[in-house]
């Protein structure tokens, strides 16, 4: 539920803190007075599209907080997304003059498509315009399967996938010819490397080698040098380090200061005799291959010549194979007619068990959905009129399954339904709208506990306006209900009211949202029913109407 909405320098509001409650509230005003600004100002708190215009004028910046009860359904949803929980959940979003904005959840950075998706489990907002989403097939699609309770998610899916393997299959056909000359020259390329069946690691590993050995006199001779000065000579620097360690030897016990050079000559005595004794290993082993010299030679020259052939350095020919290799396999699955013959079956036979599906459930939910609407018509103006919803089967599978959705009404008792567009007038349109918003509200097991109309009672008037306003109230008994209307009978069946007035100040037009109740409230209704030329009627007519409404709730 709605609790508290905050804005500051908002089109044209400055400032303004309001509270809201339990049951079925009205916001009223006169024309022009800005009545639907509370509800863009939620709209974009909920994570509408920001625009600069949205800023007073004058003003740096407008922000918008939203404070509602959280429900339980977005615990899970807060705790992954990292946000904050607790009892009350906060959405705040502010927009700059340059139309940038930035958004709070719980007073955690979000994003304005998380905004969105705590929207849902938040508001339902039915819009003065509803009546337009009735002649959209794709509207009315959404209309029934949200009342049948279905995702099509996956069926779309499944949709998509038959199409893509269709689309695959088909230009295999067409490609036959380009493709078996693909596949050819793919294999003699292969073969050539196969042939050559280059290493991961080969190439590094055979110039290390070859280098080696197209240096393997010298190796040998500067080795055997080394350890000549290291140890064979007389001279060498094992001798000498020796000689010196035995001078010291004499005299370290006359001063510990000596000590550490004695150390440091015993530890260089030791590192010298494993030099010594490496570069001895070394030369045991060491010997001159010219026949492995050769191989290597001609294997570096197949690697070169394969690798200017194909125009890639050297060391990417294994990898080079690697991916000949996974295009020759693809080329064949593309070629492979019965296979894709066989995916394309599956994924049409995916598709259609989807769809039943989906037809089922929509055949399930088309006859209750109709009768509701036929019963509220009832009450709104088109006493005998009949309500239906009509399952068309396609003559092309499609995405969104194996039937469109029309709406059909028949205005009167006697005749025959015919498609909604067709034959129902803006005003009859509007009615429509109205109760199927109040309907399938109704008949929703769960959803928003806020639910909210502006204007949607716009073509209404007369004893409907009495019913208008009843359905309203009977609605706010099982969620929060919040209407902008300009009908009197409606705004006095509400259990809180709200007067939205323009004023000026300071030489600027600024917008107030007043809540009334007693006499102020009995005013308003008045003036609604045209009070100012008739006061007296007006204000006994505006009481008896608040006492009729009042009696609603009983």
């Amino acid at each position: 539920m709605l609790k508290h909405l905050t804005l500051k320098d908002f089109v044209i509001v400055d400032a303004l803190d309001l509270d809201f409650g339990a049951g079925f509230g009205v916001l009223t005003g006169e024309t022009g007075a800005g009545k639907s600004i509370l509800i863009d100002a939620l709209q974009l708190a909920l994570g509408a599209r920001a625009e600069a215009l949205v800023v007073r004028e004058g003003a740096a910046r407008a922000e918008i907080t939203a404070t509602f009860d959280s429900p339980a359904s977005l615990a899970g949803w807060l705790d992954e997304a990292g946000f904050e929980g607790g009892d009350e959940l906060l959405l705040r979003r502010i927009v700059d003059a340059q139309g940038k904005s930035r958004a709070f959840i719980n007073g955690s950075p979000a994003t304005v498509a998380q905004l969105r998706e705590a929207a849902d489990h938040l508001v339902d907002i039915h819009g003065q315009h509803a009546w337009q989403g009735l002649t959209r097939p794709a509207a009315v699609r959404a209309l029934l399967d949200e009342q049948a309770g279905v995702d099509t998610r996956a069926m779309a899916q499944a949709f998509a996938d038959w199409r893509s393997a269709a689309q695959a299959l088909a230009e295999a056909r067409t490609r036959q010819g380009e493709l078996a000359s693909e596949r050819e020259r793919l294999q003699w390329q292969i073969g050539e490397l196969e042939r050559l069946a280059p290493g991961a690691d080969e190439w590094p590993e055979l110039n290390a080698e070859h280098q080696r050995l197209a240096h393997g006199q010298a190796l040998i001779d500067a080795v055997g040098r080394a350890a000549a000065h290291l140890d064979d000579d007389e001279a060498s620097a094992s001798s000498l380090t020796t000689r010196a360690i035995d001078a010291l030897d004499d005299v370290a016990e006359f001063d510990a200061r000596l000590s550490p050079a004695l150390v440091a000559l015993r530890d260089a005595q030791a590192q010298i005799d494993d030099a010594a004794h490496t570069l001895r290993a070394y030369l045991s082993r060491a010997e001159l291959d010219p026949a492995r010299l050769g191989e290597l030679d001609a294997r570096l020259s197949a690697w070169m010549s394969l690798a200017r052939r194909y125009r890639r350095p050297p060391e990417e020919l294994p990898a080079l194979l690697a991916e000949w290799q996974a295009a020759l396999r693809a080329l064949d699955d593309a070629t492979d007619l019965d296979g894709l013959q066989a995916r394309t079956d599956a994924a049409e036979a995916a598709w259609r068990t989807e769809a039943r599906k989906i037809s089922r459930a929509r055949q399930k939910a088309a006859g209750p959905l109709a009768e509701r609407v036929t019963e509220a018509m009832q009450q709104l103006g088109m006493a005998g009129g009949r309500f239906e919803v009509a399952l068309l089967p396609q003559d092309e599978p499609q995405a969104f399954g194996l039937e469109s959705v029309e709406l059909r009404v028949a205005g009167h008792a006697g005749s025959a339904p015919r498609a909604l567009a067709k034959v129902a007038s803006g005003g009859e349109l509007s009615r429509l709208a109205l109760a199927i918003a109040v309907t399938t509200v109704q008949a929703q097991a769960s959803g928003p506990a806020t639910l909210i109309f502006d204007e949607i009672d716009s073509g209404v008037g007369g004893t409907v306006a009495d019913t208008v306003g009843r359905l309203m109230k009977r609605l706010g008994q099982r969620a929060q209900v919040l209407a902008v209307t300009h009908l009197p009978q409606v705004a006095a069946c509400a259990d809180r009211h709200y007067v939205v007035a323009k004023a000026e100040q300071a030489g600027r037009t600024l917008s107030r949202v007043t809540p009334v109740a007693g006499e102020a409230r009995v005013a308003e209704v008045a003036r609604m029913l045209g009070g100012e030329r008739a006061a007296g009627t007006s204000l006994a007519h505006a009481q008896e109407l608040i006492r009729q409404g009042a009696g609603e709730a009983r």
